[in-house]
């Protein structure tokens, strides 16, 4: 495990070995690469399993979410990936556009969210519930030119992704991302590769 942009530790939460990320508190910008990057898998296709767990950190600005998530098809410099990460707090907001802003799909670093928000809104971005302080079950299917989110083991998917925006070829590393604000846990990850 090498931490990019980040601070690591491994520690026991509600009875679960974890690995806590926060991302390093130079790094001002949303969807840059703040992951803790497992550079020993190379992962084009498969299965990504993770139990997440996000807080906000004592100095998170009001537009902290409790961001946490995975980076996938990582390069060997960090320079390009994608990524689909959670925001716990949208999850049950008393506003139905916060709400229906819980999941996002990013891909670095020419698709950022704001990006895909504006060129194309809602496609990249889901809701489900969900909250701060509690574990939260990730699986990502990867495809080709695909990614399907599945929260907890619900049978339907949180959110659908057929255009990652690298292409159906790319390949590279795992990571554990974090962004602004948040302290993140994640356990229990498994991840199966296909061809």
């Amino acid at each position: 495990m090498k931490p990019i942009h980040v601070s690591m530790s491994l520690t026991k939460i509600e009875g679960k070995k974890a690995v806590r990320v926060t991302k390093d508190s130079s790094i001002k910008e949303f969807d840059e690469p703040t992951f803790v990057k497992l550079d020993n898998i190379d992962f084009k296709n498969g299965v990504i399993e993770v139990k997440v767990l996000s807080r906000l950190l004592p100095n998170a600005p009001d537009f902290a979410r409790g961001f946490i998530g995975v980076a996938f098809r990582i390069n060997e410099d960090n320079s390009r990936f994608e990524s689909i990460y959670i925001r716990p707090t949208n999850g049950r907001a008393n506003q139905q556009l916060r709400r229906n802003r819980s999941i996002q799909y990013f891909s670095y670093p020419d698709y950022r969210f704001e990006k895909l928000r504006k060129e194309a809104p809602g496609e990249y971005e889901s809701y489900a519930d969900m909250e701060l302080n509690k574990w939260t079950k990730l699986k990502i299917v990867v495809k080709d030119s695909q990614a399907i989110l599945f929260l907890h083991d619900n049978q339907q998917p949180s959110l659908i992704v057929n255009d990652l925006k690298h292409g159906a070829n790319n390949k590279g590393a795992l990571g554990l991302f974090v962004d602004i604000g948040t302290e993140g846990f994640f356990a229990d990850l498994k991840v199966v590769k296909e061809k």
